[in-house]
């Protein structure tokens, strides 16, 4: 990228003719200033930017956004992340943030966190659940526990979001089942399923089936969302966790969209029509430190997309071409030291989510690295939403940085240089073929290191841990406990749930499963039927496995 020398300086100010140095950020320099000389340009000295690369809001490429008028004619979705306990402890949570939104001009969606053993598809006696109930999620092992967790909740108005990737599946299918009980057609319902297994392999870990199997479970929910739930966002394609794992902006930016590449080309490789499917795919990224290169990431990511999906699969509904994203804070980011310092973090983050230009967006809570968020966290971090909305003016005009020579610049180079990454995976086959070669892993292990060098050099300064760390040792926050009683019910609520059921329902239903799984067919069909059945988590989990299988990990790992 060319860097600027300026010849005169303001008030011919001689002290101030001695310019900074270029920067390096996430492997490209960043030039001390910008202007309308600096040209960015390719290694070949190709200029990146053509004029039709910026449009204007709602235009084709998207880089200011995907709609004409974004938040002047609407708010981002204020969706709060909740989940502890068991699933009356979420649904009062549920309902505590749903009281302190309202009032406020956006909508309020709710995102669900599950605990561990749900995460990794085992119900909560399952011996290794042990000691996990509860605790880092909610638990839901049963249809019933999806009653009890939307209870009075009017699913069919507010949208509901799913933080759920191995069991994504099963857990829908009891969702689905629930809203079938109540009497809510499905055609009411909108929200989002996570569901992106990909980025497990690449960073989280929370892995059930081998990637080939996992990726058909994905396109099932994909295929059978455009058939029967048209509001539903089938997948949401996720950099949040490859970000949180320690990769680089560039990297998160650029697995992400060649993962969501990947669904696509699985899915049309079923027959499906990519103009049927791909308007209701979404996006979820990480909203870190580094503010604008922040901004940029999301500008360069409806780029990339909306040029993929028009010249690479052929799209030809703009809804197709739209990058709509949800965007967290940092949790990485948070310090257990001075965690009141974490407001500031996260307020600077969202912004950055905003002035990028995001559909929904989800604030941390400054306890996050102590433990679960406390009631008084939690409003603190919705309020910073409703002071960005309402306080700060960042709404009354679309995409106001747009112009501006450093955010263009930046805008570019983060596309160049993501793009490059994806070639890279195109070259080792796909994703699942750069699973298997543990491309994924290797490179976001080498940014994470390189990142904990610059923090113990000092080169990378963080308030509280490698610098001011005056008042590291007060307790300045107070933190949510879990009791173990919390285990014990789920665990004797199980047992009585199992002796209640028809036995030989479940295990017809079961077989159904495995059938429809070695068939190769479509298995949410079966699955909601399953969670109808009175069908466990677990047991619908295990009746894939034993056709799937589970898997632990090649052995490049």
């Amino acid at each position: 990228m060319s860097t600027v020398q300026p010849n005169s300086t303001p008030n011919g100010d001689p002290a101030a003719s001695v310019q900074p140095e270029s920067v390096t950020l996430s492997g490209y320099e960043v030039s001390p200033v910008y202007g309308p000389d600096v040209v960015p340009t390719t290694s070949e000295g190709d200029a990146l930017r053509p004029a039709d690369r910026i449009a204007d809001p709602g235009q084709y490429p998207f880089t200011r956004g995907v709609h004409p008028t974004m938040y002047r004619s609407r708010l981002w979705t204020m969706r709060q992340f909740a989940g502890f306990g068991s699933a009356d402890d979420t649904n009062r949570r549920f309902k505590y943030l749903l009281e302190n939104a309202k009032g406020t001009k956006a909508n309020t969606g709710l995102s669900t966190a599950f605990d561990l053993p749900t995460l990794m598809g085992r119900d909560s006696d399952d011996p290794l659940s042990a000691g996990e109930v509860g605790r880092c999620g909610v638990a839901i092992d049963t249809i019933d526990d999806m009653h009890r967790l939307y209870a009075d909740i009017p699913v069919g108005d507010v949208t509901v979001s799913q933080t759920i990737n191995g069991p994504a599946c099963v857990i829908w299918a009891m969702y689905l089942g629930m809203a079938r009980e109540r009497g809510i057609d499905w055609k009411d319902l909108g929200g989002t399923l996570q569901n992106d297994i990909l980025k497990e392999f690449h960073s989280q870990n929370e892995f059930i089936y081998p990637p080939e199997a996992s990726v058909k479970l994905v396109v099932d929910t994909i295929e059978y969302a455009a058939r029967h739930l048209p509001r539903w966002n089938s997948v949401s394609i996720s950099g949040y966790h490859i970000r949180e794992a320690g990769s680089t902006a560039t990297q998160e930016l650029a697995f992400t969209l060649r993962d969501g590449m990947e669904y696509v080309e699985a899915a049309m490789s079923r027959g499906l029509d990519v103009d049927v499917f791909a308007p209701r795919l979404s996006f979820f990224f990480n909203a870190h430190n580094e503010f604008f290169e922040e901004i940029c990431k999301l500008r360069a990511a409806r780029r990339i997309w909306a040029t993929a999906m028009k010249e690479r699969f052929g799209a030809k509904n703009e809804r197709s071409w739209w990058m709509r994203t949800h965007v967290q804070t940092a949790g990485c980011s948070l310090t257990e030291q001075q965690p009141l310092n974490n407001i500031v973090r996260v307020a600077y983050q969202a912004m950055a989510g905003v002035l990028g230009g995001c559909q929904s967006l989800h604030t941390d809570s400054m306890d996050e690295t102590l433990g679960l968020p406390t009631e008084t966290a939690v409003r603190v971090a919705l309020r910073t939403q409703q002071i960005l909305a309402h306080e700060t003016g960042v709404h009354r005009t679309v995409d106001p940085l747009g112009g501006s020579w450093f955010v263009e610049g930046l805008t570019d180079q983060m596309e160049e240089d993501a793009n490059g990454i994806i070639s890279t995976i195109d070259d080792l086959g796909g994703v699942v073929s750069g699973i298997h070669k543990g491309y994924f892993r290797r490179a976001i292990a080498e940014a994470s290191y390189r990142t904990g060098q610059e923090m113990e050099a000092g080169d990378r300064i963080v308030v509280g841990v490698n610098a001011y760390t005056d008042g590291n040792d007060d307790q300045q926050v107070e933190i949510l406990q879990i009791p173990h009683a919390v285990e014990t019910d789920q665990c004797d609520r199980l047992d009585q749930y199992r002796a209640k059921r028809d036995a030989d329902a479940a295990d017809s239903a079961l077989d159904a499963i495995r059938d429809a799984a070695r068939a190769g067919d479509n298995v949410m069909d079966a699955l909601v039927e399953g969670a109808l059945a009175r069908c466990t988590l677990g047991e619908m989990v295990q009746a894939m496995a034993d056709v799937y299988g589970r898997y632990s990990g090649g052995p490049e790992w």
